[in-house]
């Protein structure tokens, strides 16, 4: 681009460079996400009665997890059975798409796991490449350290953040 007014022509390096951008957003889950704390299916919060819980079970709506992703937790201090949590799998299974016991971090760690597990690098095979820092969806850490152990073979430089102002991780 040529600027008369300064005498100079202004050249976008970053637009012209090989370095290529991954940014994890573009992973992130498409499906929508639920939790189900089942705290309030407890006596007074800390423990479990088989038939009472059962009951709440199968009166609970598990259509509305219909093509979802689900975490089953209990926020209260109470020990939980793993039978509790099964249970409950097998009634959500029939509509969710993954049901897991933990955390929505859990949760989408197991899902960018996945996602990065399937991922063709191929086309950054000896390139610089720089993992976006920013996203506006929560991104777990994990699906960081995933994505370097994925790249780090076949790249020829990892940097972390935006090409104007990136951290160096790695380089050949």
């Amino acid at each position: 681009m040529a600027t008369e007014e300064f005498g100079y022509e202004i050249k976008n390096r970053v637009a012209n460079s090989k370095l290529k951008t991954f940014d994890l957003e573009t992973l992130y889950p498409k499906e929508p996400t639920f939790q189900l704390d089942i705290k309030d299916w407890l006596l007074e919060e800390l423990v479990l009665q088989e038939n009472k819980f059962r009951e709440h079970a199968k009166a609970h709506d598990w259509s509305k997890y219909k093509d979802a992703n689900l975490c089953l937790h209990c926020s209260s201090e109470a020990i939980i059975p793993a039978w509790a949590y099964m249970l409950l799998t097998t009634y959500a299974s029939e509509f969710t798409k993954l049901t897991i016991v933990g955390t929505l971090e859990t949760l989408n760690t197991l899902l960018f796991n996945e996602a990065i597990s399937n991922l063709d690098v191929s086309s950054y095979k000896d390139a610089p490449v720089i993992v976006k820092g920013c996203s506006n969806k929560p991104v777990p850490q994990n699906a960081y350290v995933l994505l370097i152990q994925k790249l780090q073979p076949v790249v020829k430089s990892l940097m972390f953040g935006e090409a104007c102002s990136s951290v160096p991780l790695y380089k050949k």
